[in-house]
């Protein structure tokens, strides 16, 4: 240490571990595999983890929402359980968050500070959701921030003002969507929007003032039609922007962090895809436009790591100013089959009745492990970050791979341990084809990938 430095943290040293979702809902304690608890010691050996809940903690106080998927509960005992393993603070925002209506949210919230674990994404009113969680450490103080662009409109959080509350919620990132058309479609589209009456209903929202501020556009090079923009253009193409009041509004609090924390973490949950890239069967890998756009100007505005997570499997990885950026981490935990009560909507999904109970839905949802998530390895195989930090700089990150039973019974599979061998070779190799395309080479070494700065 040098002779003017009094505490650890201004030496610039840190090691920061990010994971994917954890959507837990069993205990972690009990185990004892030596992949599982040499996993453990990683997590609690860096001086932060940080991890994405994707799973709400109440005992079902309040009402459902229809979400026409999993209807995410875990047992409030469970987050003493992300404690056990290391986790240090959570992300909350996501497209679950909403699942049990606004109570089942804020009870979530108030069980994360009951039990001291710091969470960022949501809160009473937009600026509580896009503000920071601190943790301290050893080693510095780290502001964890947290967004979504996966949300339901009544789980976006609202602003206040001096004579009304605002709205609860999480911090939602919206983003502009532009299908480009040749001419042939852009026609037929305007064509269909003029002869179905839509032109009608759209200028009147404009004129009584429902559309915002922006104005009609050219409609010789684009059309707004079933709530979608079209542009005429020389082929088919999809871009996307992030919003950019949301960006302004996430901003404000990111450059206060600076003044208040030595690092900045900042997680963001993305289902959606880009328009290009390769398909992994129906999986789309690369990250939207808007997501790439987010992750460089939360490092531009200051942020030391963007972790990404959402879509269930690892995306690409990019070092972008000297700082990473993890378009998706995956999952992290993945016990999503073992919530112990659904909706009755839920089940006739399935066309099942009373005689059911959850078991039987939750199988027949996967059809006993023959479709959806349960029959593709790339959701149950993943990694664990770790980016070590020297004298401010990013010096490199390790990637740990984890596997989390693809193939085995529901009460077995969706708990993580560490990858050995060819599976965590194939792991390994896919994340280093998937941060091709951002000029990220990743070596591998002993069962961990590296990427050297």
């Amino acid at each position: 240490m040098c002779p003017d430095t009094i505490y650890d943290s201004e030496r610039g040293d840190i090691s920061i571990a990010v994971a994917g979702d954890a959507m837990i809902t069993r205990r972690m304690r009990p185990f004892q595999e030596a992949g599982f608890l040499k996993l453990v010691e990683i997590l609690r050996k860096a001086d932060v983890t940080i991890v994405n809940l994707e799973m709400l903690f109440h005992d079902y106080e309040s009402s459902w929402q229809w979400s026409g998927a999993t209807y995410t509960r875990s047992d409030p005992h469970n987050l003493d359980e992300l404690k056990w393993m290391g986790v240090d603070a959570v992300t909350t925002a996501s497209n679950h968050s909403f699942d049990f209506s606004e109570g089942g949210f804020l009870t979530t919230l108030q069980h994360c500070r009951e039990i001291d674990l710091p969470q960022a994404g949501g809160g009473r009113n937009i600026d509580e959701a896009r503000s920071p969680a601190y943790v301290d450490s050893p080693r510095g103080r780290v502001a964890v921030m947290g967004a979504t662009s996966t949300f339901s409109e009544q789980s976006r959080a609202g602003p206040g003002r001096p004579d009304f509350p605002g709205r609860p919620g999480v911090n939602a990132l919206r983003h502009n969507l532009v299908h480009h058309v040749e001419r042939e479609v852009f026609d037929a589209l305007s064509r269909a929007r003029n002869e179905l009456g839509y032109r009608d209903i759209q200028e009147a929202r404009r004129t009584f003032g429902f559309q915002g501020t922006e104005e009609a556009g050219d409609e010789r090079s684009e059309i707004e039609f079933l709530e979608n923009k079209f542009v005429l253009g020389e082929e088919f193409s999809i871009t996307t922007s992030a919003n950019q009041d949301d960006l302004a509004g996430i901003g404000k609090w990111i450059r206060g962090a600076q003044k208040q924390a030595d690092w900045i973490v900042y997680g963001t949950h993305c289902h959606e895809s880009g328009a290009t890239g390769e398909f992994h069967g129906t999986t789309r890998i690369s990250p939207p436009d808007f997501l790439i756009e987010m992750a460089h100007w939360t490092i531009d505005q200051g942020a030391d790591l963007f972790a990404g997570h959402g879509p269930h499997f690892l995306r690409g990885i990019e070092i972008y100013q000297n700082r990473p950026i993890f378009y998706s981490l995956g999952n992290f935990i993945f016990q999503n089959e073992s919530v112990l009560w659904l909706p009755d909507e839920a089940y006739r999904r399935f066309n099942l009745g009373y005689d059911q109970t959850p078991g039987d839905y939750l199988d027949t949802r996967s059809g006993g492990g023959s479709r959806a998530f349960a029959a593709d390895p790339v959701f149950w195989r993943s990694v664990v970050a770790v980016c070590n930090y020297s004298r401010g700089d990013l010096k490199e990150v390790l990637l740990y791979p984890i596997d989390m039973g693809y193939g085995r019974p529901i009460p077995q599979r969706g708990r993580p341990v560490l990858s050995e061998g060819e599976l965590a070779q194939q792991t390994l190799t896919w994340l280093q084809d998937v941060s091709k395309p951002f000029g990220t080479e990743i070596t591998i070494a002993d069962g961990v990938g590296v990427i050297r700065v």
